[in-house]
């Protein structure tokens, strides 16, 4: 039994491992040398490290192999992966003057997105931690996020950074100088850090349901993910900043339509944030 139950505790390591050598990766890289590889072998990394947070819970479920430990050691591998990671790479990608006000700038974009990363993991396991018990508040709980998941944020965060520094960006827009560009990003840094805790609903995949003949949904997912991979290995900044940033602008979209039709309208009503009253 105790075999079954490393599996999943496996699959955690494994996507750590990945964050952890994005990150000492990055730190035994000369400040903005080759910025772009970096970027895209870091996104590569973190790519395979959502697969394997995606991929631990739904074993540990299929297996019944869910526990305490478990659930500890994803948050925390979590943490260094899409919250420190990305922090990280942000700053080794902008080559940045020593004590101006531009790098402070800067870190501090990057300290709290990765603040808020750490307070939207922990506001999570407590949360599921209250609705445990109860069944009707943990289907509830389960069909959308309270805040955007700290995976997608971190997609976010470094695909908009790949997609400025790639080629693609080169050649549809025009350079953005140094200064310009490091105050786009750490906007970004910040607008992800405050989603992340927040109290907006953005919709799981997990509880997505499609009302389709069982062949015609295989091959509609097969034609979608030879798309997917083609994207992956020949245009992976657009196909990373298309999906990244289209999750995020779908949570605020919906969001707003929620905050237009009103609380006496059931429409969207599974996207009404969450009241103050439960933290």
């Amino acid at each position: 039994m105790r075999q079954i139950y490393l599996i999943p505790n496996i699959i955690t390591a494994f996507g750590l491992s990945c964050g952890l050598f994005v990150v000492f990766k990055v730190n035994l890289s000369m400040p903005g040398a080759g910025a772009y590889e970096l970027l895209y072998s870091s996104a590569l990394l973190l790519l395979l490290a959502a697969f394997a947070d995606l991929l631990d819970g739904a074993v540990a479920r299929i297996i019944h192999a869910e526990s305490e430990f478990g659930v500890m050691f994803d948050s925390l591998a979590d943490t260094i992966s899409f919250g420190v990671a990305p922090s990280v790479l942000f700053l080794k990608s902008l080559s940045l003057e020593h004590a101006s006000g531009l790098s402070f700038f800067a870190v501090v974009g990057a300290m709290l997105y990765t603040i808020c990363g750490v307070l939207r993991l922990v506001r999570f396991n407590v949360r599921a931690q209250e609705v445990k018990s109860d069944k009707i508040a943990m289907l509830a709980y389960k069909k959308n996020f309270t805040g955007l998941p700290i995976p997608a944020a971190a997609a976010g965060a470094v695909s908009v950074n790949l997609f400025i520094n790639s080629i693609f960006f080169k050649e549809w827009f025009t350079e953005m100088p140094h200064m310009t560009k490091t105050i786009v990003l750490t906007c970004i840094m910040i607008v992800i850090g405050y989603l992340m805790i927040c109290k907006w609903k953005f919709p799981s995949l997990k509880t997505l349901r499609v009302r389709v003949p069982s062949f015609h949904l295989i091959l509609f997912t097969v034609i979608l993910a030879i798309f997917i991979l083609y994207g992956i290995f020949y245009y992976l900044p657009i196909v990373l900043v298309i999906g990244s940033v289209g999750y995020i602008v779908t949570g605020c979209v919906l969001r707003i339509a929620r905050l237009i039709a009103g609380k006496k309208s059931k429409t969207l009503a599974d996207f009404e944030p969450e009241s103050d009253e439960k933290d």
